[in-house]
């Protein structure tokens, strides 16, 4: 791990560097996956399917997983050889071990924290590395029925676009007919409870760009009714939920459950990217409908 703390110049480079080792010395085993697209409610979702030579070594991974005596937490201590290196003196910056999209970067507390407690000012100036650093698509999942998989805070971050061949974040084609009320907006092509805002967190210093992340989160979650409750002195989330953040805007999902047919859906859904394990995952979603799928999971409007 480089004793040197990341800035929005250097994390590029070190990412590229630090995924070509982890892949030499077998650290990172990204999950190899089929891109096709589903059309539904004017947005082109993207779907990864899992491919079928990577569908049995995934069910192993699972397995000897689940299978452990004892589950223990992967970011502490972290995996040296996935570690990109020091975001600030509360954050590291860490490969996604298993990843589904190249260069998928966690953003972990280096002590640990709930993932069910509040982001604070500390996570949005770690975020802000990423995000000044190269144009990405940072989220949040916000407890286990809004996708998280690990009970460790921590933030993600994936390169834009998300998909090549369309728009850089699929539900964005929705955002042109946004309607909006002292600074929160509500986009009506959307069949489930949200709040959206503008944001140019390029202006300002780092530490002017945080804060204002951070009071804008603040600001969604109450408009979404999601307020703070104490745990032993720490503030809480009331309810699950998904965090979504770009350079541009900032998006917040309240959550109801964790899977539709057995599919999981994290943040990522709401951006228009989905992962299914199989044909038959995939054509449940094709039935179902990508744009219900995520209504089923998220609050009603």
């Amino acid at each position: 791990m480089t004793s040197t703390p990341l800035t929005s110049a250097t994390l590029r480079a070190a990412l590229d560097a630090q995924t070509r080792h982890a892949l030499q010395c077998g650290a990172l085993q990204p999950i190899d996956t089929v891109l096709t697209h589903l059309d539904d409610g004017g947005v082109r979702f993207a779907v990864r399917q899992v491919s079928s030579l990577a569908r049995k070594e995934m069910a192993r991974r699972t397995e000897a997983i689940e299978s452990s005596a004892t589950r223990r937490n992967p970011f502490l201590p972290c995996d040296d050889d996935l570690c990109v290196g020091t975001l600030s003196p509360t954050h590291l910056a860490l490969l996604n071990k298993y990843n589904v999209i190249d260069d998928h970067l966690l953003i972990v507390t280096r002590r640990f924290v709930p993932q069910e407690a509040l982001l604070d000012l500390d996570d949005f100036a770690a975020l802000l590395v990423a995000l000044r650093g190269f144009d990405a698509l940072g989220f949040y999942n916000g407890g286990a029925a809004a996708g998280a998989s690990q009970p460790h805070k921590h933030l993600q971050a994936v390169p834009l676009p998300l998909d090549a061949s369309g728009p850089a974040i699929p539900m964005e084609v929705l955002w042109q007919s946004a309607q909006s009320e002292n600074g929160i907006a509500r986009v009506p092509g959307l069949p489930f409870a949200h709040a959206l805002a503008a944001l140019d967190l390029r202006q300002g210093t780092a530490d002017e760009a945080a804060r204002h992340a951070w009071r804008t989160y603040r600001a969604l979650l109450d408009a979404v009714g999601i307020g703070a409750i104490d745990v032993e002195g720490l503030a809480h989330q009331r309810a699950p939920y998904n965090l979504l953040v770009t350079r541009r805007w900032m998006l917040v999902v309240p959550r109801t459950q964790e899977c539709v047919d057995g599919m999981s859906i994290n943040a990522l859904g709401f951006a228009g990217s989905l992962f299914v394990r199989d044909a038959q995952q995939r054509a449940a979603l094709a039935h179902i409908g990508p744009m219900t799928a995520l209504a089923r999971v998220a609050q009603p409007r």
